[in-house]
Formats: structure tokens, sequence, C-alpha cells
């Protein structure tokens, strides 16, 4: 038996969890109604993996103007925070606890998403990417510039997201300033162009984060809030790594030390870069001694190297993602090096539960295992 650090409680700044296994935000694509809710496939599939120390949900929009992706579910609507009720509510009978990821993908949309409308970006600029529609993959077009009004607009919709979420029974919220969508399109010089209070220097490419924590106050304790940062993103989802990239998110690392946050979520390189000259290759690594609050770190850990990163306190949790799609009780199989399922990628998104929540478990095999003894 290995010693398991993953497996001892923690508190995250006042919430205790039982764990220090999370589980990373996923697109699942599962809210195919009119209102784009969360519903009781929803609540069974986050009931299934509530053993995890902390769950943190798939991005959920904050308004209309932050969709980019058919079948995400919002929370902008009375209907839609009803529906993230019934999440809730199944995971914390099950004793667990869960994040809202509050998300505006920025330029990273289509106007078929949008009403007909052009998505919102820092810059008039287009990533060249792709975004997904009802008919399949669309190609991304410059998107509209943001005015001040559109600016201040979208800080107010995440300041309405945090309270919709606590209205809907999170235990708290992470704000996605990561992965090449609208927040993180502020921090970068190759997506942000401006010359105003939100362009040009590090300061004010990071304005727009605090000046949304600043908002966030008067609705939720800052010792609910996590805030996920992808410092290494290079060539995905139409971000390229610019000679400030690091810097930019040393500055804001640096600066979150002043909010008492429930943690930072900090993500490993998607792609190879130790050649690159403007990346970090080991993001725990670099970034724990700029960081006195807790630290959730991702990308591609197993058991074994999630264990270690927590006992080397490079992290303090460990977020998993695919694991957690083709385990749902990922956190018992860790406990007894089980053999964990492996998960169907034709089926990440979709619509149903085939590849959501027919994944089996340990006990199920087990009952199965059984029922085969008997019949023989």
């Amino acid at each position: 038996m290995i010693e398991q650090p993953l497996l001892e409680t923690f508190d995250l700044n006042g919430l205790q969890l039982k764990n220090r296994v999370v589980m990373a935000p996923m697109t699942r694509t599962r809210s195919d109604n009119p209102g784009n809710m969360a519903t009781e496939l929803t609540a069974k599939y986050y009931e299934q993996r509530a053993s995890a120390g902390l769950i943190i949900t798939e991005g959920t929009y904050i308004s209309r103007e932050a969709i980019g992706f058919i079948n995400v579910p919002g929370i902008y609507t009375d209907l839609q925070v009803e529906g993230w009720k019934l999440v809730t509510d199944a995971v914390h009978a099950k004793a667990g606890k869960i994040f809202a990821q509050l998300w505006h993908v920025g330029r990273m949309s289509h106007p078929d998403l949008l009403d007909g409308n052009l998505p919102l970006a820092p810059s008039a600029l287009n990533p060249y990417d792709k975004a997904y529609g009802a008919n399949g993959f669309l190609d991304t077009l410059t998107a509209r510039e943001m005015s001040f009004d559109d600016i201040h607009r979208t800080i107010a919709d995440f300041k309405q997201g945090a309270k919709n979420a606590i209205a809907a029974g999170f235990d708290g919220i992470e704000l996605h300033a990561a992965n090449g969508y609208l927040l993180h399109q502020f921090f970068n010089l190759y997506s942000n162009k401006r010359s105003d209070i939100y362009g040009g220097t590090i300061e004010n490419r990071a304005r727009i984060l605090f000046e949304i924590l600043e908002e966030l106050k008067e609705v939720i304790s800052l010792q609910k809030v996590g805030v996920r940062l992808n410092p290494s993103l290079h060539n995905a989802q139409g971000m390229m790594l610019d000679e400030e990239s690091i810097t930019v998110h040393e500055y804001i690392v640096r600066e979150l030390n002043s909010y008492d946050l429930a943690y930072i979520h900090l993500t490993e390189p998607y792609t190879q870069v130790a050649d690159h000259p403007f990346a970090v290759a080991e993001i725990a690594k670099h970034f724990r001694p700029l960081y006195n609050g807790n630290i959730i770190i991702n990308k591609g850990f197993s058991r074994e190297t999630g264990n270690v990163v927590i006992k080397d306190n490079l992290a303090d949790l460990v977020a998993f993602g695919a694991p957690f799609i083709a385990n749902p009780d990922l956190v018992e199989r860790f406990k007894t090096d089980a053999p964990l399922n492996a998960p169907d990628p034709s089926t990440f998104y979709g619509v149903g539960p085939k590849g959501y929540t027919d994944y089996p478990s340990l006990s199920d095999i087990i009952d199965i295992t059984k029922d085969d003894v008997k019949k023989k």
C-alpha cells in the first residue's frame, strides 16, 4: 500500500473536504432541452461522483452572450437555477461538496449560437478555431470588440451568476479564467490589442478579473471562490503563448494573495512546451512559491503522480478529468488500488445516459460477478 495524501481530509478555507481528490470541470453537453437546464440525468451523473472531496461542475454559461457550445447548462435563468438545485441536492445527500464553474467563452463562439450576433471579445480578432452548433462544427469569425458597456455588463453577469449559484445551493464558485476563453483572452497579447484601461500593460490586461472579484464580494464570500488559470496554454482554442504569458499569470497569482480565496486551480500544459521560449513546463512547481493559498493542480495525473505532487507540497488538491468520467467511484478505486474503467471518448459529448451515467462502479461489478456465480 502506497502512502496516499490524496485520501486525507482537507480544510478548503473553511469548507471541510473528505479527501483531496477533485472532480475537474468537464463539458458533457447533456442539457439538450430548450432552456439548457441541468436535469435529473445531470443530477445522477454528479451524485454518482459525490465521493470526490470536491466536484467542480462543467462550465455553466453566465448569459446568452457567453454561449459557445450547444447543450451546455446555463445559470442565468430562474429555470436553470431550479435545474442546478436538482444537482446540488443530490450531491449534498451523498455528503459531497460542489462548486459551479462560471463560464464565458468570448470569441470562441459563432452567430449561430448567439441569436445571429457576433461573439464578444477583448479585440475584433478571429481565433481561427471551431465552435460547435446544432449542425456540427462551425468556423469562428472575427469577434466584436467589447465596449466599456459590454465589459461592465459581463462583469455584472458574473456577479449574477455567483448569486444564482448560491441560490441553487452550490458550496462555492470557480471563475473560468483559463483555456482560451474570455478572461484568458484579456490576459494574452495576441488576443488583446486594446489601448485603453483593459489593454496594453499587464495590470490593464488582468484588470477585468480583479473587477469581477471586487463585485463578487457583494454576493458571496471570496472564501467560496476559486479561480482557474492555464498559464502555458499554447496552440489550443485559438490561444498562442506570447512573451508575457507567464509574466501576466505571475502578476495575477501574486495579486490573488490579497484575496482570501478558496483556491487557485492551475493546469499543467496541454501540449509539449518544454522547448517553447515563453512557456513553463512545470506549472505547479513554478507557481507554488508565488501563492500563499490553496492550489488545485490538473491535467493528466494518476493515483501515483497525484499522491506525489501533494506529498512534495506542490499542490494541496489534485483534479482528475477523464478518470472521473469512466469511474464514478474513482476515490474508492484509489483506496483499494482497483483497476480503472477506460473512458470512451466517442461519448464524452452527446445526449442521454450512454457514456454518462452507465459506467460500472466496483459494487456493480461485484453484483454482476455474484449473479454469474449463482447462475453457474
